[in-house]
């Protein structure tokens, strides 16, 4: 058999590269479903913080073979990519929390909407950073307007009191409620149900809360992957990077779930923190100009991420702990 295709360019890696990771993935995911979670069953916070310490542990370790086999600075840019996005996917928990409380999802389903809606963020950033890298290596000058557009961003958010969404009023819940058969309650963990018709008597397929709140969580993920895959480009250009960082960073967003939503207001602070993550991430691209630089030195950028982070994560907690007190 030729292997010799393995070796081929794709993307400025060769083919062998992709297809383990994406194999190293698909054995995550099936040891996840198959043993981890072959039933359905409450995720408690323990649990969710022994899974969360088990997918950090793994996007560690392939950083490290990337710091390894690709160098220092590829090395960088992945734990730079992987501690942002992560600390962006926070955002992300607040929303699905607020998703699973309109739809009433009961814990016991929580897991499978998550894990369902994580195989379509692999999908969905596949196509996404597929065509970022395609038109920043066509159009050179898009990254200038990716790292506007985060330094805006960043802004914003440290300006603007962000209202928490209306679910209520989504124009994508009253339109499948609008175009699909639609039943009151949950039918255990079946995103789509048949059965009688209530005008007609006869049997048709209804979708089932749990489904759209799996088609939300989705549209979720699209709509933060807007300050995501900009935030990643502005990082590093390198395909491979962006998308396994990426990646790693989503994996463990369903076993962090359970432990955040339980906890998310003791984070109070990580919110501004991000957004002067943004604004530098955005600026560093114009910063390397002007200093007459190839690009941002990649360990500086790496502490100064961290650094800011860390900074919101304890303060956070210093801030918060009263409450935590009162809760007690």
């Amino acid at each position: 058999m030729d292997l010799a295709f393995l070796f081929i360019d794709w993307m400025g890696k060769p083919v062998w590269m992709w297809l383990t990771f994406i194999g190293l993935v698909i054995a995550i995911l099936a040891f996840d479903l198959g043993v981890l979670h072959k039933e359905n069953k409450e995720i408690e916070v323990n649990e969710s913080l022994k899974l969360s310490a088990l997918y950090i542990s793994l996007g560690v370790a392939f950083g490290g073979w990337v710091w390894w086999y690709l160098g220092a600075d590829s090395g960088m840019a992945y734990m730079t990519g992987f501690v942002v996005e992560k600390t962006l996917a926070l955002d992300n928990v607040f929303v699905i929390a607020l998703i699973f409380s309109f739809f009433a999802v009961p814990r016991i389903y929580q897991h499978r909407v998550l894990f369902w809606g994580i195989l379509g963020v692999i999908v969905l950033r596949a196509i996404m950073i597929g065509v970022g890298a395609t038109l920043v290596a066509e159009f050179s000058w898009l990254l200038y307007v990716f790292a506007a557009f985060l330094v805006f961003t960043g802004i914003k958010m440290l300006v603007m009191k962000e209202a928490d969404p209306d679910i209520a009023k989504n124009p994508l819940v009253a339109f499948m409620r609008r175009r699909f058969n639609v039943t009151e309650g949950h039918h255990g963990e079946h995103f789509f149900v048949k059965q009688p018709h209530p005008k007609t008597g006869k049997m048709v397929w209804f979708i089932t809360p749990l489904f759209m709140a799996l088609v939300l969580v989705e549209v979720a993920d699209v709509i933060f992957a807007v300050d995501s895959v900009p935030a990643i480009f502005a990082i590093t250009t390198d395909p491979f990077i962006v998308y396994t960082s990426n990646i790693f960073a989503i994996l463990g967003l369903r076993a962090l779930y359970f432990a955040l939503a339980a906890m998310i207001h003791r984070f109070r602070y990580l919110k501004p923190a991000l957004a002067v993550v943004l604004i530098f991430i955005g600026s560093k691209v114009f910063v390397a100009d002007l200093m007459g630089l190839e690009k941002f030195p990649a360990m500086l950028s790496l502490g100064i991420t961290f650094a800011i982070i860390g900074s919101g994560v304890v303060w956070s907690l210093i801030k918060t702990r009263n409450d935590e007190k009162l809760e007690a």
